[in-house]
């Protein structure tokens, strides 16, 4: 009895032991519905995000005046998701990286004047700050996420654009659902790995 006791013990230690391995075996899965992966050298990151999206390499935030661009990597929403809303096709997400700054914070990549708070979301620190913008039956909202004691000083940036929905005729387009977009900038974000 006792040595069928040792061998049923040696038996479930040897099916933890090759399910462990399995397991650090297997390919990390993409997050739900992020199935791209980006990585940048330059940089210094990596992130998932969904198909569809547009890249732009070359792009840089230039609402703070002449001189003052950030450079970075800008995520475009597909056709499919602004199709038929009052959502603007240039809405966006970015990584933006600004050189040389000891104090990361969000600030640095808005207007002055825009509040700032600290948040922790899962195992992130972030610097946020967040403002609006009006013209013509426009509005524009802005998010930044800064990651402080980043130097260079990394930040990713939601863009989002649409027109006033009251000013449409009756059954133009419907309404886009903020929150769904905010929700899957959030996913992207939160699969941000600086290398």
């Amino acid at each position: 009895m006792n040595r069928r006791v040792k061998t049923v013990a040696l038996v479930v230690v040897i099916i933890v032991i090759i399910f462990a391995i399995a397991l650090t075996r297997a390919p990390a899965q993409p997050s739900a519905g992020l199935s791209q992966t980006y990585q940048n050298g330059t940089e210094r990151f990596s992130l998932q995000y969904p198909s569809g999206f547009t890249l732009d390499e070359t792009y840089h935030y230039q609402e703070l005046g002449p001189g003052k661009d950030i450079a970075g990597v800008k995520f475009s929403i597909p056709a499919s998701m602004m199709a038929g809303t009052n959502l603007g096709s240039d809405t966006y997400m970015s990584v933006e990286e600004i050189s040389q700054i000891q104090n990361c914070t969000a600030v640095l990549f808005l207007e002055s004047g825009a509040p700032v708070q600290t948040i922790t979301d899962g195992s992130a620190t972030y610097s946020v700050a967040f403002s609006t913008g009006a013209a013509a039956g426009n509005r524009y909202e802005e998010w930044v996420y800064a990651l402080p004691g980043t130097n260079p000083c990394m930040a990713v940036r939601y863009f989002i654009h649409y027109g006033v929905f009251e000013n449409y005729p009756a059954g133009a387009v419907k309404e886009f659902d903020k929150e769904e977009i905010l929700k899957l900038f959030d996913a992207i974000r939160r699969t941000l790995v600086i290398t």
